[in-house]
C-alpha cells in the first residue's frame, strides 16, 4: 500500500493543525548553537593583518599533496532541510568562535570562502569548494607552549544558506559555529563541544603547532591537549583517531554531517521494537509531560499490545496514530494514510459548518450536488440536532482526524468540521432550520466520498495557488498598512528581502500604522520570524529560553543562549495591530509573541494561536511501513521559568466574536477590528 507524506501531500492542507513543518525549528544547518565551554582556559584568538602573506616556499619544493579543492556530499534526513535551500553553498567557515567558545562570533566578509552546492537526488546535496591560496581567517595560537606565536587558522567545511543581504554571510545568517550538515561532529549534550569529524587547518609557517588529541579533559582546544608540528600550508586533521590523523591530499573528499537533526531511523526494525525504540526515546525526550499529566506507563500498557497485533499495516499505522491523540500535542504527527482515512472519514455530505460565539452551529457552505443540497439545506442553517444528539453535544464527542491538539479551543473549532467527516455509506439523520423558514426540517443523508467540503473547510486550502509567502498592500480607505505572512517556511532569501522592501516603504511613506496578518501562518523557522520582529524594535528583548533532556545527567537543561529579538537596520515606529488564529501555529506563535512585547502591537482574533511551541527538530522518527513521526523534544519558557504559549497560545488583546456575518464570509470582522483599533490609536 502506497503511503503519502503528510509533508508533502495533504499536510501541506493540514499542517497547521500537525506540525511536520510549522515547528518551532532554530536554523539548525547554520547554528548559532551557543555552547558554552566547560574548558578552563581556552586560547585567544588573535586577528591577523589583511592581506596575510603566502608562507615562503623555496623553487622545487612544491608539494603535489598540498590540498587545493574539497568536495563531498551533504546527505539529510530532515524533512525540514529543503525548506532552507535558498541560495545555498558551502563555507571555509573559521574556528575560531567554537575555539574561543563564542557564539557571537561573527564571520567577516573578507575571510568568507565559498563553493556552491546542487541538488542529487536521494536526499544527497554535493558540494565543490575551492581553497584560497591564502586563507583570511583568524590565526589562533593553540599549541599550548606558553609563548605567543602567530599561530593557524582553523575551519570546518560547513553548509550554509543565505538569507539577507548579499551572497554572503551577515551576522543575522548566524554567528559562533555550525553543529549540523558539518565536516565536524558537536555533541548538543556537551554544550556542542566539537567531538569528532574533520577540520582544514593551515599554517603561515613551519613553526607552528597543532594539537593531536583532546586531552585528559575530552575537550579539544583547551590547555592540557597534547599538540605536535604541523606543516606549512593546509592539512586536514582527522579527529575519529587517536591520535589525530594530520595529512595532506590535493582534492581530498569530505561529506558533512548531518548532526542533531538527524531521523531516528527504526525503519528497518519490527513494528515492536520500533515502537519499543521510539516510546524508550520519547518518553524520556517529551518536554511537557508534568503540564499535559501524562502517565507514560499506561500509555505503554494501552499501546504496545496493539503495535505488537498489528498484523497489516493499516493496524499498525492505526495503533500509531490512536497513541498521538492521547498527548495533547499539535506539534505530534504521523504520515498520513490516504487509505485508512477514506475508511474512517472518507464520506460526508457536502456542506461546512462553523459554531458561533453565541452557541448556534451554522451551514456556512454548501457543495453543489451534494446529499446537504439534495436534502434541502441551505447556507445559513442552523443544525439543531445530529444523529438524535444535541448538535453541541455531537461536537463534544468527535475526536477530529488530523489531531492531537495542543489546545482546547484549536480542538473546537475542527471538531465543527469533522462533524460532517464518515465511513461512507454512512447515514445520519439530523434536524435544521433554514434561515428564510420558521419550521424545522429533518432529513437522513448517506455520506458519499467528498473531499471538496474538507477542503473548503479548511483554511490554507483556500489560499491562491499563486500567493507568495509575504504580500502587502496600503488599504484605500484606512490608508493603513497590511502586510500578510503565510509562512515562515519558504525561500528565506526571497522572504527577507520582501519584508525588508515593504518595511522601508512603510517607513518611507509614513504609512501611520500596520496590519501584520498570521490567521493562517503555518510556521518555520523561528530564526527568520525573529529577524522579521526586529524591525520594530529599538532595543533588544529578551523573550525566554529552552531546555532539552540531557543523557548524561538525566535532566532537562538549558541553553545558554535565550530566545531574543534584536533591532533590524531599520525601524517602523507605527502602531501595530496583528492578526492570529488557532492556524497560527509554532514560529508563527513566536513572531505573535514577540510583536506583543511591551505592548508594541495589539493582538486581535476570534481565538487565540494554537499553543504549539514545543520545538520539534531533534524530534523525527523513521518507523516501518514507511511510517514518520514527529515529537517536540525542546521546551520553551519565560526567563522566569513559566511554559511559554504552549498548550495556551498567544492569548487576544481583543476578542471578536463569531457572528453570523463572519462566519458566513460577508465580513471580515477582525480585519475591521484592527482597523479600527489603530484608527483609534492614531487619532489619539
Amino acid at each position: 500500500m502506497k503511503k503519502i507524506s503528510l509533508s508533502f501531500i495533504l499536510f501541506l492542507g493540514l499542517l497547521a493543525v500537525l506540525g511536520f513543518a510549522c515547528q518551532a525549528l532554530p536554523d539548525l544547518s547554520q547554528l548559532n548553537v551557543n555552547p558554552t565551554a566547560t574548558a578552563t582556559v581556552v586560547p585567544t584568538p588573535t586577528e591577523i593583518p589583511t592581506p596575510i602573506p603566502p608562507p615562503p616556499v623555496k623553487p622545487g619544493e612544491e608539494n603535489p599533496d598540498e590540498p587545493v579543492f574539497i568536495s563531498g556530499n551533504i546527505p539529510y534526513t530532515s524533512p525540514f532541510f529543503l525548506n532552507s535551500i535558498s541560495e545555498p553553498f558551502v563555507m571555509l567557515e573559521d574556528q575560531a568562535g567554537f575555539i574561543n567558545r563564542d557564539t557571537e562570533f561573527e564571520f567577516s566578509l573578507v575571510g568568507q570562502s565559498i563553493g556552491p552546492v546542487e541538488i542529487l537526488e536521494d536526499q544527497t546535496l554535493k558540494y565543490y569548494l575551492a581553497l584560497p591560496t591564502v586563507p583570511q581567517g583568524t590565526l589562533v595560537d593553540v599549541d599550548n607552549n606558553g609563548r605567543d606565536d602567530i599561530g593557524v587558522a582553523v575551519y570546518s567545511i560547513a553548509y550554509w544558506s543565505n538569507t539577507w543581504g548579499g551572497p554572503f554571510l551577515e551576522p543575522r545568517d548566524g554567528t559562533g559555529w555550525s553543529n549540523a550538515y558539518a565536516s565536524t561532529i558537536t555533541d548538543p549534550e556537551l554544550d556542542y563541544e566539537i567531538i569528532g569529524g574533520k577540520l582544514v587547518v593551515w599554517s603561515p609557517d613551519e613553526e607552528q603547532s597543532f594539537p593531536t588529541g583532546f586531552g585528559e579533559d575530552g575537550l579539544i582546544f583547551t590547555q592540557d591537549d597534547p599538540t605536535a608540528p604541523i606543516t606549512a600550508g593546509y592539512s586536514i586533521v582527522d579527529l575519529d583517531r587517536e591520535p589525530f590523523f594530520i595529512y595532506k591530499e590535493a582534492q581530498p573528499q569530505i561529506d558533512l554531517i548531518e548532526g542533531e537533526i538527524a531521523v531516528n531511523d527504526y525503519s528497518g526494525m519490527s513494528y515492536t521494537d520500533a515502537f519499543e525504540a521510539m516510546f524508550e526515546k520519547v518518553s524520556r525526550e517529551y518536554p511537557f509531560s508534568e503540564e499535559k499529566d501524562i502517565d507514560w506507563d499506561i500509555l505503554r500498557q494501552e499501546f504496545a499490545p496493539q503495535v505488537a497485533s498489528a498484523d497489516n499495516n493499516a493496524d499498525y499505522y492505526r495503533a500509531l496514530r490512536d497513541f498521538t491523540y492521547e498527548i495533547p500535542d499539535a506539534h505530534i504527527g504521523i504520515t498520513f494514510d490516504p487509505e485508512v482515512f477514506y475508511d474512517e472519514a472518507g464520506g460526508s455530505f457536502g456542506m461546512v459548518l462553523k459554531e458561533l460565539s453565541d452557541g448556534r452551529v451554522i451551514v456556512t457552505e454548501i457543495i453543489p450536488d451534494t446529499p446537504a443540497e439534495d436534502g434541502g439545506i441551505h447556507i445559513g442553517a442552523e443544525i439543531l440536532t445530529w444523529d438524535g444528539l444535541p448538535v453541541l453535544e455531537a461536537l463534544d464527542s468527535v475526536e477530529p482526524y488530523i489531531g492531537p491538539y495542543s489546545t482546547e479551543h484549536h480542538k473546537r473549532v475542527e471538531q465543527a468540521i469533522f462533524l460532517t467527516r464518515q465511513p461512507p455509506g454512512t447515514r445520519i439523520t439530523i434536524s435544521f432550520q433554514n434561515p428564510e423558514d420558521s419550521q424545522t426540517q429533518e432529513v437522513t443523508m448517506r455520506a458519499e466520498v467528498d473531499y471538496e467540503s474538507l477542503y473548503a473547510a479548511l483554511p490554507v486550502f483556500n489560499l491562491d495557488e499563486l500567493s507568495t509567502p509575504v504580500e502587502g498592500e496600503v488599504l484605500d480607505e484606512s490608508g493603513l498598512g497590511y502586510i500578510r505572512i503565510i509562512t515562515f517556511s519558504d525561500d528565506y532569501h526571497l522572504m527577507a528581502k520582501i519584508w525588508d522592501t515593504y518595511i522601508e516603504e512603510l517607513i518611507e511613506n509614513e504609512i501611520p500604522g500596520l496590519i501584520i496578518d498570521l490567521r493562517y501562518n503555518t510556521g518555520g523557522n523561528s530564526g527568520l520570524a525573529m529577524d522579521f520582529a526586529g524591525y520594530f524594535f529599538d532595543e533588544e528583548v529578551i523573550l525566554g529560553r529552552s531546555s532539552y533532556y540531557n543523557d548524561l545527567s538525566g535532566e532537562f537543561e538549558y541553553t545558554d543562549h535565550p530566545a531574543r529579538i534584536e533591532p533590524a537596520p531599520k525601524l517602523y515606529e507605527g502602531p501595530i495591530a496583528v492578526l492570529v488564529s488557532p492556524y497560527c501555529i509554532s514560529a508563527c506563535e513566536g513572531f505573535a509573541n514577540a510583536l506583543s512585547q511591551g505592548g508594541r502591537s495589539t493582538i486581535i482574533g476570534h481565538f487565540p494561536t494554537a499553543g504549539a511551541f514545543g520545538e520539534v527538530g531533534r524530534g523525527q522518527y523513521k518507523l516501518p511501513e514507511e511510517l514518520d513521526m514527529q515529537f517536540p523534544t525542546g521546551r520553551p519558557e519565560t526567563m522566569n521559568g513559566e511554559l511559554l504559549i504552549e498548550g495556551q497560545g498567544v492569548p487576544l488583546d481583543i476578542t471578536v466574536p463569531v457572528t453570523e456575518q463572519s462566519a458566513l464570509g460577508s465580513v471580515d470582522a477582525v480585519m475591521n477590528a484592527a482597523i479600527d483599533e489603530l484608527l483609534s490609536n492614531i487619532d489619539k
